[in-house]
Parts: structure tokens; C-alpha cells; sequence
């Protein structure tokens, strides 16, 4: 038989409706005393454990640091390992899709639905947006559980496939539309951004953060280098010298095109930055946000958009016309069909070089992919996206076997 266990803690006797029962007290969390009663000393001792047990998850549930106090340090810690641009882009993702539903939380408290829950609004963004929050709360959550933060952890059975919306394809601008828009931006504030988007493939932080030191027009053969970057935290610009990758700092030959189009803004301008604000400075992000206006209000599609009506702004939908001029604006012509990106520029430039026959790896070097995969698979989309291609390559592959 089984020995009967001996309490070791006190307890008594106590007459309730002609029933005796066994009596103890126990303190919980909020280090008040409760009562626990046993029909027999083995019941008593089984509810005095349990309401220890409860105790003691009450008490470690309230140490376990908030889900912000836990974020804010687990970014501090990541300072140590991760580029400065990589920082900034974890704790944008973090303060938004992790601080802002579930920062109010404890730790341990946390569970799977409501982290399932918290990531309803971000399954609406991008899967590659999707994917890396997804990747965040492993990693935030992870190391909580490695650290005793947590004993039960909630993204354990988290999974980011199948989630967030599907991006398409980037396409690249027709040699009609890159004409077209070069020539209705030509005396516009975009045109020298643009210039070295379709013309030296620059994504839009080398554009912005890029001065006149690193752009050498006075040689036989003009080229820009690329050594800084602009990124802006809350609406201000910060132009660092770390790059997005090691592959991103190169020397990027230029036509002379470009060359004479950059010849003629460098003569003109007061500012050591090739594209800057009135007061000569970087850009600012809503500044940016203006200079791109000039080709969207110029692009025929539609748009919402707000007039005054009795002293107050009242919005509405706007179709505009292709050919028509603005309603609001007399110098204003909607002559784009198409939508243009800053990103676009920079697919269009890659696309026509590979079109070119220039060689994968000299694309990969002259667009900055750290990664050759994301050249190839350009390459690939680009040379064998045509019947005729595809068949010249089956020709030549196959030619000897028939001598």
C-alpha cells in the first residue's frame, strides 16, 4: 500500500454542516491567505499543492518583463550583431506589428492566439513583409524562452507560409515609356533622380545620400561612386557611410548622357548633394514625397483627391483623363498611361543591360546584389521570357548532335 503522505505544513480541523473537514491556509500573489479543506489528509495535501503551484505562476507571471520592456532589450541586444540599417528596419517591424498590439502584455502571458491575432493586420502587407515579422516574433520569443523569460512559448507552432499578399513581378519600363517620361519630367525637380535611376541603376537611398565628390565627370569615361546612404527616422534624413551591403559600394561607369545631364545640375547647384532640398541639405522624406508628386499628379489614373467646399476639405475620387489638363492646376498635362516606382527605374536599368548581352556578373557588380541569385533570376526572366530566345538557345545546344 501506498505510505500516506505527512504534511509539512500547519493544519487543523473544522465542523462544517455536521462534516468535519481538514483546514489550512496557503498565500497567494497578492500575499493574501486562502483556505484550502480536505475531506482527508491526502485531498488537503493535493489543494495545498495546487495552490501553491497557482502561487507560484501568478508570481512568476508578474517578474516576466512586458512584451515592450522584453522587445526594447532584445533590440539593444541585436545593436551588437547587426548592421545600423538592418537595426532600423527590426525596430520599425517591432514597435508596429509586435509594441503596438501586444506591448501591454507580460511576456508570459502571451499565447499563440494572440499573436495569431496581432498578425491578422500585417497578413494584409507584402508576404515578404509578412515573412520577416513572422521571423521576428520567433526570434523575440526564442530568446525569451532561452533566457527563462517565459516557460511556455507561444510561437512555437508559428508558421509564416501562405501568409500576407503575393507580390507581382516588377516590371521594367519600355524603351517608349522611359522616353516618354524622361521627356515629361525634363525641366521638372525628378529629372536628374530619375536620370540616374534609369541611367546608373541607383536605388533610392544611393540617389539621395550621393554628393558631388563622388561623381567624377572630368575623365574619359564619367562614373558615379557610391559610398553613402539616406534613410530618415521620423521624417528626418540621416546620410550614413554604411551600406546596405558590402557589394552596394562601387564605381558605376556612366553614358554621357548622364554625364552631360549631371554636368549641367552640378553648375547650377549650391549644395554638396546632388539631389538636396531648397536649403541645400538631404532630402527629408516628405520632401521626397513632393518631388515624386511631380510625375504621379502628371500620371492619368485614378486617385483620390480633396477640394474646399463651406471652409472645409471634402474628399473625392478623381479620373482623370489621358491628354486632359488638370482641373486644379493649368500647367499640369496627364500624358503618363503608366505608374512609375523610384524601384522601377532600377529594374529598368538592370533589365536593359542583361537585354544588352552584358554578362551576369558584371549586372550583379554594376547593380550592387550581394546575392547572384537575385541577378539570375532577373536574367532569367528577362532572356527567356521570349519564344525566340528560348528557341536560339535549343538550337545551339542541340547542333551537334545532328553532324
Amino acid at each position: 500500500m501506498p505510505r500516506k503522505r505527512i504534511p509539512n505544513f500547519n493544519y487543523n480541523t473544522v465542523t462544517i454542516n455536521g462534516h468535519e473537514y481538514y483546514k489550512a491556509y496557503v498565500m497567494n500573489a497578492d500575499h493574501k491567505l486562502i483556505i484550502v479543506y480536505g475531506k482527508t489528509i491526502e485531498e488537503l495535501c493535493q489543494k495545498y499543492d495546487e495552490a501553491e503551484h497557482r502561487t507560484e505562476n501568478d508570481l512568476f507571471t508578474r517578474r516576466s518583463p512586458t512584451v515592450k520592456e522584453y522587445c526594447e532589450k532584445w533590440l539593444l541586444m541585436q545593436s551588437a550583431n547587426v548592421r545600423a540599417t538592418t537595426l532600423i528596419d527590426y525596430t520599425s517591424k517591432v514597435n508596429r506589428h509586435i509594441i503596438a498590439p501586444l506591448g501591454h502584455m507580460r511576456m508570459a502571458e502571451v499565447t499563440a492566439d494572440d499573436i495569431k491575432l496581432a498578425l491578422v493586420p500585417v497578413s494584409k502587407k507584402s508576404a515578404s513583409v509578412f515573412k520577416s515579422v513572422n521571423i521576428l516574433y520567433k526570434c523575440i520569443f526564442n530568446s525569451a524562452e532561452d533566457s527563462k523569460i517565459i516557460t511556455y512559448n507561444p510561437t512555437r507552432f508559428l508558421s509564416q507560409k501562405g501568409g500576407g499578399v503575393p507580390q507581382k513581378d516588377r516590371e521594367s519600363l519600355t524603351d517608349e515609356q522611359a522616353a516618354l517620361l524622361l521627356k515629361t519630367i525634363r525641366d521638372l525637380p525628378p529629372y536628374v533622380f530619375v536620370m540616374l535611376g534609369l541611367y546608373a541603376g541607383l536605388r533610392r537611398e544611393e540617389i539621395l545620400a550621393l554628393k558631388w565628390e563622388c561623381v567624377v565627370l572630368n575623365t574619359d569615361a564619367p562614373y558615379v561612386m557610391v559610398r553613402r546612404a539616406w534613410h530618415t527616422e521620423s521624417n528626418r534624413p540621416v546620410i550614413m557611410t554604411e551600406l546596405k551591403t558590402k557589394a552596394a559600394r562601387r564605381d558605376i561607369a556612366i553614358p554621357e548622357c548622364l554625364a552631360e545631364c549631371l554636368r549641367e545640375a552640378k553648375e547650377k547647384s549650391t549644395s554638396e548633394y546632388v539631389v538636396a532640398n531648397k536649403e541645400g541639405g538631404p532630402l527629408t522624406y516628405t520632401e521626397f514625397r513632393s518631388l515624386w508628386r511631380f510625375i504621379v499628379v502628371r500620371t492619368a489614373k485614378p486617385r483620390k483627391a480633396k477640394k474646399k467646399v463651406g471652409g472645409k476639405y471634402v474628399k473625392y475620387m478623381l479620373y482623370p483623363q489621358l491628354g486632359e489638363m488638370a482641373r486644379n492646376n493649368g500647367k499640369v498635362q496627364y500624358v503618363l498611361d503608366f505608374e512609375v516606382t523610384p524601384h522601377q527605374l532600377r529594374h529598368t536599368y538592370i533589365t536593359n543591360l542583361i537585354a544588352a548581352g552584358v554578362d551576369p556578373k558584371t549586372v550583379q557588380y554594376l547593380a550592387g546584389h550581394e546575392n547572384s541569385k537575385i541577378t539570375m533570376d532577373i536574367y532569367a526572366k528577362v532572356k527567356y521570357n521570349k519564344p525566340e530566345e528560348v528557341a536560339k538557345a535549343l538550337e545551339g545546344a542541340f547542333a551537334l548532335w545532328e553532324k
